[in-house]
């Protein structure tokens, strides 16, 4: 057993397996089926085709085909014999190997550096890479000559000032990938650490060591300075331990070094009010901060701190612009809640609260979700100097159905718990967009809300009434899709990407789309027929593979507008769809009553259960275009609704509850009309669903 080098955990090797795609792997096998999919490689550029590049990968080659890459192939600039860092996304029988875009390009942008073997994973050698992230054996050398303690300055209760060779006092830390020095430098700068404060000295301040802010940093390297803030995690490396620490300016990493892999200040944690005393150092590009001091403020100062903190914080979190994307009576009358809800996103990042967006797998989820996130990346990274920070502080997640229940919400909870226990993260933001406000996700709500986990949802349908008592932050409108909503969030969250969101509503609409968001749409270059591809190339990469984010392929469909990319995935949208309406027409059963049509579509039987189109989509296609009071989509223990009226769904229940006491029906509380029922009782549920149907059952309002 050893410990994971990212999280310190237990594992067999030097990583475990939740961090396998933070670290990049140098391969010394033979064979590709030695290659594992998902990880990351280093190789080096083989050669080009008309379908890709060839690529280097230790002994073997491996191909990136054209459609992975994230620009044109003819615009990549990479020369036979670069290094590039892929990743394996499959290792055929054939031997022939698929590879992925990594938009990490460089060693220096993963978090460490491992080598895989035949015999296993194994530690970068330092004779191997002077920049090696990973503690290695301590070559043999003479003792050094000792030199004279300097004086304790008088002035400085927090430790030693630094000498003039400070910078030679860690040896080649300098050269190590977010402050892991090798085993010769970290015996160095063990001997040479100053002490820690204690927290006696923290009473009186060095009055020789000036306070700054985080913003201002670059204007201090090489000095000593302090700063006052928020611990917004702390992670062990194999060397130092690194504390995120924010204030009201940004954030910045501050590595604090007692021994190899030993935690350092463990009394500090996640969200504690610090005074911290450091060097200003500048790796890899980024600032960083070597940590003298580090004390946990308490009273009086930490009240200070909290203050200062809070206003700055409410201050940066108001949103600069919240002009609405168009000029809409219907989404200016919830303009209060965008702006609340745009205020919390906006304050997640600031606060280093990761943000774990929730859409439902259809295009008005993925889109909308979509829009968030093209709002908060670019401040997250901002915000965070570490490359990988959008990996760490952002996720999105879909959802089946448009519910949270309590497998999904389980799935969360464990993940959130162990991030917080292992990286001491903040517990996420979620937002549902096009889900969770149906009665069905109310039991996974409640579950984020034992942990005070904090909730938004943004949907394009009135919630059920227990959801809107249960979370404060709801934006939800009955005649505008999710995605008006969160694009017009995404517009308030930041305001440099409201022309990139601009078309997103227009996307969303499959029928009646208002004017105003098809013309703001063709104003950026997006026609009523570019819509319409994007719409159903979403819909159909929504389906496959339902339960990814497909964070790229979206990027490129809906914001890069990548050459024939929509129009043939829209073309296979459309194939696809024509085929199963073809095979479900001459199974339609329509059943009339008292002259009331109602349609019947038998879809376990006559459509194809695992393919495109999904049963709500083809439901909802049928509605469109068939002159039918209703449409029943009749699966073996549940049963679908598609009406041109609204329909009192509970009123239902009852009437149909009623004629089969037996048939156990409920309603599980769907976005859209649905019932499930006792497989035995089918026929008669059918019936009854029917005759309630046909015999007007909507809603009172109405």
């Amino acid at each position: 057993m050893g410990n994971c080098i990212i999280c310190g955990t237990s594992t067999d090797g030097p990583i475990c397996d939740v961090h396998q795609e933070d670290v990049v792997f140098e391969f010394e096998g033979n064979e590709p089926s030695q290659l594992t999919p998902g990880r990351f490689y280093l190789g080096t550029v083989d050669g080009y085709a008309d379908f890709g590049v060839f690529i280097n990968i230790g002994n073997v080659t491996g191909l990136l085909h054209r459609s992975k890459l994230d620009r044109r192939l003819e615009s990549l600039e990479w020369d036979i014999g670069d290094e590039v860092c892929v990743q394996v996304n499959n290792v055929r029988d054939n031997g022939d190997i698929d590879l992925d875009w990594s938009i990490r390009q460089s060693p220096e942008d993963f978090r460490g550096m491992l080598v895989q073997t035949p015999e296993g994973d194994r530690l970068l050698d330092s004779a191997d890479d002077d920049t090696d992230d990973e503690p290695t054996e301590p070559e043999e050398r003479s003792e050094p000559e000792p030199e004279p303690e300097p004086e304790p300055a008088e002035s400085s209760p927090s430790g030693p000032e630094p000498t003039a060779d400070a910078d030679t006092q860690t040896g080649s830390a300098d050269e190590q990938s977010g402050g892991n020095p090798g085993d010769a430098d970290l015996a160095e700068m063990a001997a040479d650490a100053p002490e820690a404060a204690t927290e006696e000295d923290a009473d009186e301040p060095d009055a020789d060591i000036d306070r700054v802010e985080v913003d201002s940093l670059g204007d201090h390297v090489g000095e000593t300075v302090r700063l006052e803030g928020a611990v917004a995690s702390v992670r062990q490396t194999s060397g130092p331990t690194v504390f995120e620490l924010r204030d009201e300016t940004g954030i910045v990493d501050c590595a604090a070094f007692v021994e190899a892999g030993v935690r350092a200040y463990p009394e500090i944690e996640a969200d504690d009010i610090v005074r911290l005393d450091g060097e200003v150092r500048v790796r890899r590009d980024e600032i960083q901060v070597e940590t003298e001091s580090l004390v946990k403020l308490e009273d009086e100062a930490l009240a200070a701190v909290e203050s200062r903190m809070d206003q700055a914080l409410d201050d940066r979190a108001s949103p600069e612009n919240v002009d609405p994307l168009a000029d809409d009576p219907v989404v200016d009358a919830v303009a209060d809640d965008i702006v609340a809800v745009a205020t919390r996103i906006r304050r997640a990042v600031i606060e280093s609260r990761p943000i774990v967006v929730r859409h439902d797998a259809t295009t008005d989820g993925y889109v909308a979700g979509a829009a968030i996130e093209r709002a908060v990346l670019p401040l997250v990274e901002e915000e965070h100097a570490a490359a990988d920070a959008v990996y760490h502080y952002f996720d999105r997640r879909p959802l089946e159905d448009g519910v949270y229940d309590m497998n999904d919400a389980t799935k969360d909870v464990t993940r959130m718990l162990g991030d917080r226990n292992r990286h001491d993260e903040k517990l996420p933001l979620f937002v549902f967009a096009a889900a969770g406000s149906t009665a069905a996700s109310l039991d996974g709500l409640e579950l984020l809300d034992i942990y005070d986990a904090p909730r938004v949802v943004l949907d394009g349908q009135a919630p059920d009434d227990v959801i809107a008592e249960e979370i404060d932050s709801l934006v939800t409108l009955d005649d505008r899709t999710a995605t008006t909503i969160a694009a017009t969030v995404a517009a308030a969250v930041n305001d440099d990407v409201r022309e990139d969101v601009t078309h997103l509503p227009a996307v969303s609409y499959w029928a009646e789309t208002p004017d105003v968001y098809t013309e703001i749409a063709a104003n950026v270059g997006v026609d009523e027929a570019a819509a319409e591809r994007l719409r159903q190339a979403i819909a159909l990469e929504a389906f496959y593979q339902s339960y990814e984010d497909k964070r790229q392929l979206v990027i490129d469909l809906l914001f890069e507008k990548r050459t024939g990319l929509a129009e043939q995935v829209s073309e296979q949208f459309v194939t696809k769809l024509e085929a199963e309406l073809d095979t479900a027409r001459p199974n339609l059963d329509d059943r009339t009553v008292d002259g009331t049509t109602v349609t019947v579509l038998d879809t376990e039987a006559y459509t194809h259960k695992y393919d495109f189109p999904p049963t709500r989509l083809l439901l909802d296609e049928l509605s469109r275009r068939l002159d039918s009071t209703a449409i029943v989509g009749l699966g073996t223990d549940e049963l679908h609704i598609r009406s041109t009226t609204d329909l009192d769904l509970d009123a239902i229940v009852d009437s149909v509850s009623a004629a089969v006491p037996n048939a156990g029906v409920s309603d599980p509380g769907a976005r859209q009309p649905k019932l499930e029922f006792l497989a035995g009782e089918r026929d008669a549920v059918t019936e009854a669903v029917v005759e309630a149907v046909a015999g007007g059952t909507v809603a009172p309002s109405l």
